[in-house]
């Protein structure tokens, strides 16, 4: 009897965190944070909402250095109330499928990346690898930090970390 309450309640609490496609799909908001649908993926989807932040990199890059910085300062700041207000209609905190804030994270990631496709790729795994592993202070904004602010961070921190090792990695010659 008690096996079957928890296997319940296991149920119950998965079945909070679906999300159909056709909420994500009908409310600008949702559809922002979940990355444009990438959010919705069954397995991994911060992973996936990294992987669609690569077109939208590559896209942005070609605007040159100042423009790419102004736009991913502004990918941050609003993501703070997209992420935040998505968690609320959703009344999940940091919901997997929000992904606005790996979005974020990666475009960071890739201030300091070597150009071409060895400079995406590699990004792309550091920025994952932060952001999954958490160390500290990532792992404590992580608990600690309600709200869009605290949905942003932690993504945020990882791609700062990111972009720290793939800018030494540059000047050791590595990449």
């Amino acid at each position: 009897m008690c096996h079957r309450i928890g296997v319940s309640i296991t149920l119950a609490a998965h079945e909070l965190n679906r999300v159909a496609a056709r909420q994500v799909l009908r409310s600008p908001l949702l559809l922002l944070a979940f990355g444009f649908g990438s959010g919705l993926a069954p397995r991994a989807p911060g992973t996936a909402g990294t992987l669609a932040a690569v077109p939208l990199y590559l896209l942005l890059v070609q605007a040159g250095f100042t423009v790419y910085l102004a736009l991913v300062v502004f990918v941050c700041v609003v993501g703070i109330a997209i992420c935040g207000g998505a968690a609320r209609r959703l009344g999940v905190h940091d919901h997997p499928g929000i992904v606005w804030d790996e979005f974020a994270g990666f475009l960071i990631t890739m201030l300091a990346a070597p150009p071409g496709w060895i400079g995406v790729v590699a990004g792309f795994c550091l920025f994952r690898l932060f952001d999954i592993w958490k160390p500290w202070p990532i792992s404590w904004v992580d608990r600690k930090v309600s709200g869009g602010t605290g949905i942003m961070l932690d993504d945020v921190i990882a791609g700062v970390f990111a972009a720290i090792i793939l800018h030494l990695a540059m000047r050791a010659q590595i990449l």
